[in-house]
């Protein structure tokens, strides 16, 4: 943007920051402690756009997604109080996630700060455990500063979130305009070649190798670096909670993901692995079932450690060998070895792929109601297909039967959010509109954001939502199955009409309840475009893929 005077707003220049950092989109709830923002982004459409949401949790979440997809920071507008607590549930997801992003709050003016002001929250005490950097910034000349290193620090290393106050007041300054700041790039870190002549060692020395991807700030060429390295190895490769589209679920080399519910056979493997090459993951409970398997802190299997920040490294698991260093260099060099032991190992991983396939085969769970209608948008969506879902005993359908083949296709919370898959979808559908973007939730999970089906709406535009209807928080009456069988409390739902709900926002819907007319449904919805909602009415005895309760514990 031209600013005709040498000064100008810091409002103005605040946006002036973003669009210069490459962001095409912004997601927030409107608020007036930031209303010479909402101003600042009038007639800027072109450059950057302001997508209002209904709720800042939502709002938060789309953010997330554009921060995983692009690869960039997801940037959210929130107002101060209320919305800075609201806007915190998809701080955490971005943060547990390893998503870049930034949040621009709203703050009571300067000359009211620590009074309990109206809304007035400390920002740095409630957001200190679940960001990598809260700040104020109190002087406008100094804004170009806090932002160009909020970009700097929400991608660098683990990415994360960046939370900015941003007191009412100070955006009204007028500010001599300062030089535009350089685009900041993700930072690479090469790992070092006597930890890497190291790894080679072990490889040569092994007998039932694998690997574990997993993570935030994968880029696609990491990704590809990733196939290459397994493939040239002939290496099994595994992946850590919800990041299963870093690899064709299809390659030769894949045999599963290790996450919640994880699998007899994956356990078997990992039992039997003397070397477990992570790239990228913590290793934190999910992906370790509790930390159980894996012995903590000295694991049984020889493991090698791959992650961007050296503080992470031996925090739970002490590796044998560390290696400091972004994915993308990572793998980028790892691809470039010739095969070491390639033909001691491809034979086993051909098996276990094997074994993954079977486990991926719907007929795996014979009479199982939902497998088939999983598999079925495996096998009619298109590679490049973004699936959205947030928490629920839904995703154990999703994650099992549907192969994801591209990357940054599977759009997912680590942290384990009811909630997301909307939002989430929101935000894909903005940032890859000629991409095909669904989002699957059960009923207590769409509800915790249905509000959005007014942001689709409103903003026109493409996606579709799925939603597995047993009237019941499923995940929990699972854990209640377990602990208290036949003492059902607090689980039990009573849900609207999901397509009337769909209908008054202007969507279209439909409601099936046999495979057939699920078939047909996601064909209608994929060639009307705009807004669906499928409501799919699910048997309430399935907690999970091929497990049914007794008649008398319904």
């Amino acid at each position: 943007m031209v600013h005709p005077n040498s000064t100008l707003r810091a409002a103005d220049h605040l946006v002036d920051q973003l669009v210069a950092q490459g962001i095409t989109a912004a997601f927030g709830v409107p608020g007036e402690s930031y209303l010479p923002v909402l101003d600042a982004f009038y007639g800027r459409e072109q450059d950057i756009r302001f997508i209002t949401c209904r709720q800042e949790g939502g709002a938060a979440m789309a953010a997330d997604a554009y921060g995983k997809l692009t690869g960039r920071p997801g940037i959210c507008f929130a107002t101060r109080g209320p919305g800075a607590t609201n806007a915190s549930a998809g701080v955490h997801v971005a943060y547990q996630d390893s998503t870049p992003m930034i949040l621009f709050l709203g703050q009571v003016a300067r000359d009211m700060v620590d009074r309990e002001a109206f809304q007035e929250i400390d920002y740095r005490r409630m957001f200190g455990q679940m960001t990598k950097w809260v700040a104020q910034i109190d002087d406008a000349s100094r804004l170009q500063e806090y932002v160009s290193r909020a970009f700097r620090t929400a991608m660098s290393g683990r990415p994360g979130p960046v939370v900015l106050a941003l007191p009412e007041d100070m955006l009204y300054d007028e500010i001599v305009q300062p030089t535009p700041p350089a685009r900041v790039e993700t930072p690479r870190f090469r790992p070092a070649s006597d930890a890497m002549n190291a790894l080679k060692q072990r490889i040569t020395k092994a007998k039932s190798p694998l690997i574990m991807a997993g993570g935030g700030g994968w880029t696609k060429t990491g990704i590809d670096a990733l196939a290459r390295f397994a493939e040239t190895q002939g290496l099994p490769l595994s992946v850590s909670l919800r990041c299963q589209s870093l690899i064709d679920n299809r390659h030769p080399n894949y045999i599963g993901h290790y996450g919640v519910g994880t699998p007899p056979y994956l356990k078997t493997i990992m039992a039997e692995t003397d070397l477990l090459i992570a790239i990228g993951p913590r290793l934190g409970e999910m992906t370790t079932a509790g930390y159980t398997i894996l012995t903590a802190p000295v694991p049984e299997q020889s493991l090698v450690h791959v992650f961007p920040e050296p503080e992470e490294i031996g925090r739970v698991y002490q590796p044998d060998l560390a290696l400091v260093a972004d994915t993308q260099s990572f793998c980028t060099e790892a691809a470039s070895w010739e095969a070491i032991a390639r033909d001691r190992f491809e034979t086993r991983t051909s098996d276990l792929h094997q074994l993954y396939v079977s486990f991926n085969d719907p007929a795996s769970v014979a009479g199982d109601p939902l497998a088939p209608y999983f598999a079925h948008l495996a096998d009619t969506l298109p590679e490049d297909a973004i699936l959205c879902n947030g928490a629920g005993n839904y995703a154990g359908w999703l994650h099992r039967f549907y192969r994801y083949r591209a990357p940054g296709s599977q759009l997912a919370p680590t942290s384990g959010s009811m909630g997301y898959g909307l939002p989430a979808a929101i935000g894909a559908a903005i940032c890859e509109p000629d991409r095909e973007v669904f989002a699957i939730a059960g009923d207590g999970c769409f509800m915790m954001t249905c509000q959005e089906m007014a942001t689709a709406v409103h903003h026109n535009l493409s996606l579709t939502v799925i939603i597995i209807d047993n009237a019941r928080y499923g995940t929990i009456r699972a854990h209640q199955e377990r602990e208290y069988p036949d003492r059902v409390s607090g689980t039990g739902l009573t849900n609207p009409d999901f397509c009337a709900f769909a209908r008054s926002f202007g969507a279209n819907a439909d409601a099936v309840d046999d495979y057939d007319s699920f078939v047909t449904a996601v064909a209608a919805a994929r060639a009307r475009g705009g807004v669906n909602l499928i409501a799919v009415t699910a048997d309430p005895s399935y907690l999970s893929p091929g497990n049914r309760l007794g008649q008398g514990r319904i």
